[in-house]
């Protein structure tokens, strides 16, 4: 248990003699650390007012004073009384002042009768909180008291501490308050002197002491308190670099593949499309000739939204792998949407390559002869699903995975397939990148190429909200498209009625639909139908034998169908905002506009609220992924979590420190951070944690 001098290294009960239950909470938090509880910032610290008169105290300030108690009165509290529990009391006390005659309220709510006796047994009450006014007079609501000349002061301030696991603000000050002098000062410095003098940054040990208001009150300022915050946020995303660094060192380690596209090769394959690539294609384009001919496998994320023409451009470089006798391989989210692909691929590059499909329900006996292909090297390309990364898929010579919709795979989903060929590269390409990816993006990781630009001839579709007042509206201009020969889908969460979930459900609202539209051609479509039964709903819908679609988000990527112009999406706070900005871009894919209606079925909560406003406002998909960032949080930059992740950042913030982030970019370029020797200390630190090199 305790020693005289606990390191910052050493586990929480060190501070303790023996077993401490809030030591192991805390823990069990994952505050293991003396160093990871001093990580443990708190919310804010005032700085506490002197004993002052009563007429001085001002409302919804701190108020400290001291006085006489004239009148205690308490009545029971009995919408407070619990199973098992003690009657809680309501208690009032009137004190009057010592510094002149005026009166205050004090006021206690849900109290054990024992707080009661404590204000009657003091004879001078001193107390410190938040004036507010009632009926035009003074009170203090749950007051800090105490008799008066002994009670604790906090050394002039008061601080709070976010609640840990039912661990109040004032526990966990207590626990923090265990820690030594001694081990404060042992606070090593871990920035750069000449980036602690460039930024006039407070040193480590006085940021967190301040941070903790562990110096004297008279000494201690707000401005103090943001600046040390500044630096540790800074510390924060310079330790992410240094991390980064470490990444990208052992990834130059790796020899890549090297692919040499000529120009010939180039004109050759672009003369395969009947249409002009976009600037923004041809530059995302060139990015990846120069990946691929580089020493280092290539990691590059093709940015852009639905329909922009990633896929053309991730169809050329599997081409170029090809054609250096290499084999590529497409991994999709949805059967249809790599059903799709092979489709437009054998189209188009049929006559040239061997092109082979893999999916869930392929026949074993189909199964058995791609495999034997793929590990002889007769298959050129493989366009599959979740399959692909069997341990049973065995390349002969991979040299490119693509992954589409990046953000429907996991990470280690990911790497395994990479990991199939070595030395080789990766495209990612994602219409709306989850946030994690977008953080690896911001932080330098993953090299980047945006596609904004669309192809000629596509309108692109508009977002509305449909409070129910209006479904009157969307109706009677459905049916005007449906009138002009357009068509449309309907997307429901759910297949069928789930009773502790008030959503519409598919069979709902295809009889719903069919009842509003008698005369319309109306099906529906759902994941879990047969292959060759979604097959035919698919066909007879490009083939307009459809007007309306309902299905459930099956339809979220595979579908190209130039005629449906309209999407409603009943109950869309049930979905994502990466999943609705999706299943949107499966209209205005060409010459006719698209119209997407978020249907609301009833009052939402203002967050649910917020996202779909999110929606309706923004079409770019970076932008979408930003705001996501700010609802979901950031994911884990270093190990396999998506987004949430709580305790990744302790109190950076990538969008609310945008400004330090890129103050710490730029000082690790003009100090040449890399041979640094405080960056060579930390890089050691870290090289052995295996977190850090999980990339994608």
């Amino acid at each position: 248990m305790s020693t005289n001098n606990p390191q910052l290294l050493d586990s929480l009960h060190q501070l303790y003699k023996k077993p401490s239950k809030t030591a192991q909470n805390l823990i069990d938090a994952g505050f293991q650390t003396i160093e990871d509880l001093i990580w443990l910032i708190p919310k804010r610290i005032l700085k506490l007012p002197s004993l002052d008169k009563f007429e001085n105290a001002v409302i919804s300030n701190y108020f400290r004073g001291t006085g006489e108690v004239i009148s205690v009165r308490s009545k029971p509290n009995f919408r407070a009384r619990g199973k098992g529990r003690a009657l809680l009391l309501n208690i009032t006390a009137t004190v009057k002042d010592s510094l002149s005659e005026n009166i205050i309220t004090l006021q206690w709510f849900n109290c054990y009768s024992s707080v009661e006796k404590k204000i009657r047994d003091i004879t001078k009450i001193e107390f410190l909180g938040v004036v507010s006014e009632y009926n035009g007079l003074l009170q203090i609501t749950n007051p800090d008291f105490g008799e008066s000349g002994t009670m604790e002061t906090d050394s002039g301030l008061k601080i709070q501490y976010p609640t840990i696991s039912s661990i109040s603000s004032p526990n966990i000050k207590k626990i923090i308050d265990r820690i030594p002098e001694q081990t404060w000062s042992e606070i090593d410095e871990i920035l750069p002197l000449e980036v602690i003098e460039e930024n006039n940054f407070l040193n480590r040990e006085h940021a967190f002491r301040y941070l903790h208001g562990k110096v004297p009150s008279e000494q201690w300022h707000n401005d103090d308190f943001e600046k040390a915050k500044e630096r540790l946020v800074y510390e924060e995303f310079f330790i992410d670099q240094v991390k980064v660094d470490l990444r990208k060192k052992k990834r130059k380690k790796l020899n890549g593949i090297q692919i040499n596209v000529t120009k010939d090769q180039i004109e050759e394959s672009l003369s395969l499309y009947p249409y002009e690539l976009t600037p923004d294609q041809k530059s995302s384009l060139e990015d990846i000739i120069d990946d691929l001919k580089g020493p280092h496998p290539m990691m590059r994320l093709i940015q852009g939204d639905v329909g922009c023409g990633k896929t053309t451009i991730a169809v050329l470089a599997a081409l170029y792998s090809i054609q250096a006798k290499y084999q590529s391989a497409i991994m999709c989210p949805t059967e249809s949407l790599a059903t799709q692909h092979y489709n437009e691929v054998s189209e188009l590059l049929g006559k040239k390559i061997n092109v082979a499909i893999l999916l869930g329900s392929t026949p074993n006996k189909e199964k058995k002869i791609i495999l034997e292909g793929l590990a002889l090297g007769k298959i050129d390309l493989i366009i599959g699903t979740h399959s692909l990364f069997q341990d049973s898929i065995v390349f002969k010579n991979l040299g490119l995975s693509i992954i589409d919709e990046q953000h429907k795979f996991g990470v280690k989903q990911r790497l395994k397939l990479v990991a199939k060929g070595p030395g080789s590269h990766c495209i990612i390409m994602s219409a709306t990148p989850i946030p994690r990816s977008l953080s690896l993006t911001q932080y330098g990781d993953l090299e980047i190429s945006i596609i904004k630009t669309m192809p000629k001839g596509r309108k692109g579709s508009k977002t509305r909200i449909v409070e129910p007042a209006n479904f009157e509206n969307f109706l009677s201009f459905l049916k005007t498209r449906i009138s002009l020969g357009e068509q449309a889908y309907i997307l429901v969460p759910a297949i069928s009625e789930s009773p502790d979930q008030n959503i519409r459900d598919l069979e709902q609202t295809f009889e719903r639909f069919s009842q509003i539209f008698p005369e319309m051609r109306i099906k529906s479509l759902h994941g879990q139908m047969k292959n060759d039964e979604k097959s035919e709903v698919f066909r007879d819908f490009k083939n307009h034998e459809i007007d309306i679609l309902i299905a459930t988000s099956v339809i979220e990527v595979g579908i190209n169908v130039i005629n449906s112009t309209i999407m409603a999406i009943l109950n869309p706070e049930r979905f994502g905002l990466s999943s609705l900005h999706q299943m949107r871009g499966r209209v205005g894919r060409g010459e006719k506009p698209g119209f997407c209606f978020l249907i609301l079925e009833k009052k939402l909560q203002p967050e649910s609220l917020h996202r779909l406003q999110v929606i309706e406002k923004y079409s770019d998909g970076f932008k979408i992924a930003e705001e996501d960032l700010k609802i979901r949080g950031q994911g884990n930059l270093f190990g396999q979590e998506q987004s949430g992740v709580v305790a990744q950042k302790k109190i950076a913030n990538i969008i609310e420190h945008q400004d330090i982030f890129y103050k710490v970019l730029k000082d690790f370029k003009t100090y040449n951070m890399s041979k640094h020797p405080k960056v060579l200390d930390l890089s050691k630190k870290y090289q052995g944690d295996q977190k850090i090199y999980t990339t994608i």
